[in-house]
């Protein structure tokens, strides 16, 4: 694959509950985004797109083993030769004779022939919205592939931990995913951690947060594309939009070339 990659990142609004509506909706949006010239190389929406934060119903709400999302983006991949990372939704789990369904919330990546190459379900839940009360934390990291580049995967909360970003980085990373439901008021501390997560690791940040209102929490959009060295290459408002951004991906190695971190690290002090 080319080193310039061409991004999509859908900042849409969710409708907490109603997942046939927030199907229609991604269609609609995904279709407007493949329609675009240039096309897009790859699309990133928002966590939990197929439910929103419906938790307390969100066992009866959740797509089984994901069959109707990854069944949905499938074949738009195959239609427009896009890679799609389906944010992540609310899979249900079966769990058998001894283990009751559980949900998770997991993110896909499909290529551009519409194959299923990667998943992960987030690893931190955070416990001021009971995530731990209804979900089920994942247990692996969000590692894959974007033909033959490395990439990394965090979802939401996820990028309060440091050290989740600099495991993916050292694995190869050069560039990292993040699917959000983030809301007001903290939108200081959603482009602060977006841009020390690349400064620190010395690779790209794609970063899709949601729009709207869901109860009494309303969530600001800013949806954004931050370069190895910090810097904001492409910012969304707090509208339900398309925010597009080209990135080279070559900027990654020479900045890592340039300030050596990862040679200058010393992990046998860091342990403990």
């Amino acid at each position: 694959m080319s080193n310039r990659l061409r991004l999509a990142l859908i900042q849409m609004h969710i409708e907490a509950g109603v997942p046939d509506a927030n199907f229609e909706r991604l269609e609609r949006l995904l279709e407007e985004a493949a329609a675009a010239a240039p096309k897009p190389d790859v699309i990133l929406v928002p966590e939990m797109w197929n439910t929103g934060y419906a938790l307390d119903r969100i066992g009866e709400l959740a797509d089984p083993e994901g069959a109707r999302t990854q069944a949905f983006v499938s074949g738009f991949c195959r239609r427009h030769g896009i890679h799609v990372i389906a944010g992540s939704i609310a899979n249900l789990r079966a769990g058998g004779q001894e283990k009751p369904d559980r949900v998770t919330n997991t993110l896909y990546v499909f290529d551009r022939g519409g194959r299923l190459t990667a998943e992960y379900s987030k690893i931190h839940l955070f416990q001021l919205m009971d995530e731990h009360l209804h979900l089920q934390a994942g247990d692996r990291i969000g590692r894959f592939s974007l033909e033959g580049t490395d990439a990394g995967a965090m979802i939401c909360y996820d990028i309060r931990f440091p050290e989740l970003a600099r495991k993916l980085a050292l694995d190869g990373a050069k560039v990292l995913f993040v699917p959000a439901e983030w809301p007001h008021p903290r939108l200081h501390h959603w482009r602060t951690l977006l841009q020390a997560r690349a400064i620190e690791n010395q690779m790209y940040v794609v970063a899709c947060n949601r729009v709207g209102t869901s109860g009494t929490t309303a969530f600001f959009g800013h949806s954004m594309v931050v370069d190895p060295w910090g810097e904001i290459v492409a910012e969304a408002g707090e509208e339900e939009t398309i925010l597009t951004a080209d990135i080279d991906l070559a900027l990654v190695d020479e900045v890592r070339g340039r300030i050596p971190v990862f040679a200058d690290r010393r992990p046998a002090l860091y342990e403990g």
